[in-house]
């Protein structure tokens, strides 16, 4: 009776398609803080923010289980850049900006509202809810000495601080950054930023020298050059790259 009754019950879920048998195996499990360190054999996810020295793309993985601040040194047109291509892929971009009428035709170009482009006067940002299926990029375009954000970091909310110069909180800025970005710079600010993120003296002596377009992307453990090429559809939004605005 027992054994008519288990196979009843089998057969019934088996109908539904829910609790199907299966081989009985450890569940494997990976730490929250380790996911970073997962690699997969068909390349790196995310935006593609230029090409390296050898032509090939170079990717920024902007959508993390994990708070990203990144820092870029620069020109907006390089920030506006990587907005559009976030915003293609998926994610929810929110602009905090002193300069709102610089952002307008992005934001008409991607759509506004909740699933597209928002800009915020700074210190205005709010919460934005950011999750694995709705991954966040906050930009922080907001002058020389940023004050700080109401809204940081934080599991699938990447924050990019845009400066445009070096300035006296750009040091405290880089040192707290998991991702540094420099384009053309003075040389004595070059010395600086050398100095702070511990660059070899031959490559922070070349970034006075560096043409538009072009980054020196900086981890801990790595550096890239990445030569940002605009799309036409870019080119025609924002015009042609420029480090200067």
């Amino acid at each position: 009776m027992a054994m008519t009754t288990q196979v009843a019950e089998i057969g019934e879920r088996l109908k539904t398609g829910f609790g199907l048998l299966g081989p009985r195996h450890q569940r494997h499990a990976l730490p929250v803080e380790q996911l970073d360190a997962l690699s997969l054999p068909i390349g790196d996810d995310g935006v593609v923010v230029g090409v390296d020295a050898e032509g090939q793309p170079a990717v920024m993985g902007i959508n993390r289980p994990t708070a990203y601040d990144i820092v870029l040194i620069g020109g907006l047109w390089t920030a506006q850049v990587l907005a559009l291509r976030a915003a293609a892929t998926g994610a929810r971009v929110a602009v905090e900006t002193g300069r709102a009428q610089q952002w307008s035709q992005l934001v008409q170009a991607v759509g506004g509202g909740q699933s597209g482009m928002t800009v915020h006067d700074v210190g205005r940002v709010p919460p934005q809810g950011a999750s694995a299926g709705g991954p966040v990029l906050v930009i922080r375009d907001c002058g020389m000495r940023p004050p700080r954000g109401r809204v940081a970091s934080a599991p699938w909310q990447s924050v990019l601080t845009l400066l445009p110069y070096l300035s006296p909180v750009a040091p405290r800025l880089m040192r707290q950054a998991r991702l540094v970005g420099v384009q053309r710079v003075s040389p004595d600010e070059a010395s600086e930023i050398g100095r702070v993120i511990g660059l070899p003296r031959g490559e922070y002596e070349s970034l006075p020298t560096l043409a538009d377009g072009v980054t020196l992307w900086c981890t801990d453990r790595d550096r890239q050059y990445v030569m940002t090429q605009a799309t036409d559809a870019e080119t025609g939004l924002l015009g042609t790259a420029r480090r200067m605005d």
